[in-house]
């Protein structure tokens, strides 16, 4: 069948973007049937002030709130369970998630078993979320997880020491209130991680095998947004116009990914992260060079649009030395956004890459990866990152 003529989905929430978004909460939790509300967050949010601006606009319209904020970075299925106990004993019916992608996907987590009444871990893979979740409004204060805009929500398990993948319609939030003011208060290393997920989003996206015209107009739209603007953001924090940018190429990479799907990058990043509780963007990053090495010659013409969407000029150039071109400028970025340490840095050993391969080879995100990988290609690519 031709490209142009394959069946593709286009899914998105409704959402605000722009400076003051955040304050909007309190209107839209009132139109969205609200009574009681459950705001989910965590302590460096909070303590950013971000919390403080939504809860404000709560009490504005007069809605009663619970904040629960019990959670850690890549939230733990037990966290999401604590939360389920809290929202019931409280008898919320919204839910308003405020921070990164941590808060977010926990309050999907908290929407997902509260109205399907099984535990968080019965859901992982495509479609498995029956019954549609409380109403969910989502405000990003991280310029990179997009989780305010997917049908993802990933959840660790501890005790295998594995992420989860849940990926399904239900779990697209009602509104996105996207405010770049937010990630004014994010250090250079999140803003960096969190920066460089959204540009492995993007490429992800756009060399799937689920791409469609949709999703590439949003994803070569990420990367050019990201190329020009990343850098310069961690070197100038208090840029509102530069936060601006960053959020806005997050959110386009979001679009993207929330429909293309991903690939073997995210899969063996869920892996490493589910084992050894490492920051997902600065996994992702790690990665994203070898990766793009390994998926290069599946997709030739996409990688060297990704690489003119970066502003490079390859105009007369052989492929070997376009990939090389690509791949180096890959890893300047990187290096210029201060994420330079291996896998190895990060306490990962030789002897632990069979079983990250195996996992990442059973995570959803790799079936739309652009070249059929196997277990040694996945280990292989470990061993590179090393």
């Amino acid at each position: 069948m031709a490209e142009g003529l394959q069946l593709r989905k286009f899914l998105a929430p409704e959402f605000i973007f722009g400076a003051g978004a955040r304050e909007l909460a309190g209107r839209y939790a009132r139109n969205l049937g609200g009574r009681k509300v459950l705001v989910v967050s965590d302590p460096g949010v909070v303590q950013a002030g971000w919390t403080a601006d939504v809860t404000k606009s709560l009490e504005a319209e007069g809605l009663p709130y619970v904040l629960f904020t019990a959670l850690t970075p890549n939230p733990k299925a037990e966290e999401v369970m604590a939360g389920v106990a809290l929202y019931r004993e409280e008898r919320c019916d919204v839910i308003v998630a405020v921070g990164g992608g941590s808060p977010i996907d926990c309050a999907k987590g908290i929407g997902i078993v509260s109205s399907n009444h099984r535990h968080i871990l019965e859901f992982e893979g495509v479609d498995m979320v029956k019954a549609p979740m409380p109403p969910l409004i989502c405000i990003p204060t991280t310029g990179g997880t997009s989780a305010d805009v997917s049908q993802f929500a990933i959840i660790s398990n501890p005790l295998e020491r594995v992420k989860i993948a849940i990926i399904s319609k239900s779990v697209v939030p009602d509104i996105a209130l996207i405010d770049p003011i937010t990630l004014t208060t994010m250090d250079p290393y999140l803003t960096a991680c969190t920066g460089l997920d959204a540009m492995t989003h993007a490429i992800e996206a756009f060399v799937s095998t689920a791409s469609s015209s949709m999703t590439d107009l949003h994803a070569l739209e990420a990367v050019k947004i990201l190329s020009s603007s990343l850098i310069p953001s961690i070197r100038n924090p208090e840029d509102q116009e530069l936060r601006s940018q960053v959020m806005m190429g997050s959110l386009q990479a979001g679009l993207a990914f929330s429909n293309a799907i991903l690939g073997a990058n995210h899969a063996m990043a869920h892996s490493l992260g589910g084992a050894l509780d490492l920051a997902h963007g600065e996994c992702n990053a790690i990665l994203l060079d070898h990766v793009i090495d390994f998926n290069f010659d599946a997709s030739p013409e996409r990688f060297e649009r990704i690489a003119q969407a970066m502003g490079l000029d390859l105009r007369g150039l052989p492929v070997l030395q376009k990939k090389k071109l690509l791949i180096e400028h890959v890893r300047s970025l990187k290096a210029q956004a201060g994420v330079a340490r291996t896998l190895a840095e990060v306490g990962v050993g030789v002897d632990d890459l069979k079983q990250y391969s195996e996992h990442a080879l059973k995570d959803p995100c790799m079936a739309t990866n652009p070249r059929r990988a196997s277990k040694r290609d996945i280990e292989v690519v470990y061993e590179e990152s090393l």
